[in-house]
This record gives C-alpha cells, structure tokens and sequence, in this order.
C-alpha cells in the first residue's frame, strides 16, 4: 500500500461520525441540532445517555488509534504511522460524511496519541481529568491536554517526526476551541454536565 493511499483509508476511517451514528442507533436527537451542536461524546452525554455517550468515546478515539497501529502493521515507519493518525484526526474534524464539519477532535486525538506512544496518551488524560475535575470546564481540559501533548512527545520520545505531527494536532484542537476560549475568558463558558438546550461548550 502506497502512504497516499493510507492517509486517505485514515481519513475516510476518522471522519466516521460515531456520535451521529451512536445517537440513531439510540434513537436519540442529532446530537448537532442541541447543546454546543457539536458530535461529540460530551454532547451526547447532554441527552442524558451515558452509554450513548461511552460508545461515541470510545468509537472516536478508537479510530484514530487504529489508523496508527494498522500503519505499522502495514509496515510504515513511526512518523508515516504518525502521519495516519493525523489524517483520521482531520478526517473527525473535517468529516467527509457532515459537509466537512466534524467535532472537535479530542478523544480521536487522544486515540492517536495512544497509537504513537501510550505514555503519551495516559500523560495527557491525566492532565484532562485533572482539569476536568477541579474546572468542570470540558473545554478547558481538552486545550490544557492539547499543549501538554507535544511537550510529553518531546519527553518520552525525545525531538522525533511524530512530536511535529502531535504538535500540528495540538494547534488545529486549540484552533477548534476558539470560540471556547472567548466564553472561557468571558466567564459564559458551560460546564460539564450542563443542560443541553443551554450549554455551549467545548468537547470531544
């Protein structure tokens, strides 16, 4: 298999929609016609179905860490691997199957740092959970998670290709929280577990 051919496999796999698909499967509402309208797992979790909201998790973040590990199944290298699990990242934000407007990216990112090096990826959970719970800002988690990222990369996997890759992931996450950012610095940021008809803000 060529690496064109793989990065377009990785983001046909990444723009998979779980938390679409999830939600009919559930009978539940879109999960981007309430709340932040993002289709995430925090957002499916605002219907107030937590399996609803597990399965979408772990369908996101699943997928980026199989396009990584079946790249090196496939017999590419670190950084090409690296380079699949960016292109299943891009492919959950810029979903082919929702007009090229996916969710935000967390957990498919966090399922890529997993692919790259495991510690990596428990580094960064650690950290969201850690802000999650003193915060209760879902979206102040996931940017905190994202910075810290590259810089767990350059700790566990010294100054590679793949830390470049991570770094690009850290910035398009900080990008799709922009607007997050602003109702963060604006004190109108929702928290985790608000109503879903009010709450709008960032997640998976």
């Amino acid at each position: 298999m060529s690496l064109l051919l793989l990065l377009v496999a990785a983001y046909l796999l990444g723009s998979i929609p779980f938390a679409v698909v999830t939600s009919k499967l559930f009978g539940l509402q879109d999960p981007r016609k309430y709340g932040s309208g993002n289709p995430g797992a925090t957002n499916v979790l605002r219907s107030g179905n937590k399996g609803a909201a597990v399965l979408t998790l772990l369908g996101d973040s699943l997928k980026g860490w199989l396009a990584v590990w079946a790249a090196t199944q496939l017999g590419f290298d670190a950084g090409q691997a690296a380079l699949a699990g960016l292109a299943a990242f891009l492919g959950h934000v810029f979903s082919a199957f929702l007009r090229f407007n996916g969710g935000k990216g967390v957990a498919t990112a966090l399922g890529v740092l997993a692919g790259i090096d495991a510690r990596i990826a428990i580094f960064s959970a650690v950290i969201w959970l850690m802000i999650a719970y003193t915060s209760r800002y879902s979206s102040a988690a996931a940017l905190s998670a994202a910075i810290a990222a590259p810089f767990a990369g350059l700790l566990f996997l010294g100054p590679t290709f793949a830390v470049g890759v991570l770094a690009v992931i850290a910035a398009v996450l900080i990008w799709r929280h922009k607007a997050n950012i602003a109702r963060l610095r604006a004190g109108t940021e929702g928290k985790i577990g608000g109503n879903k008809d009010k709450d709008k803000q960032g997640e998976a």
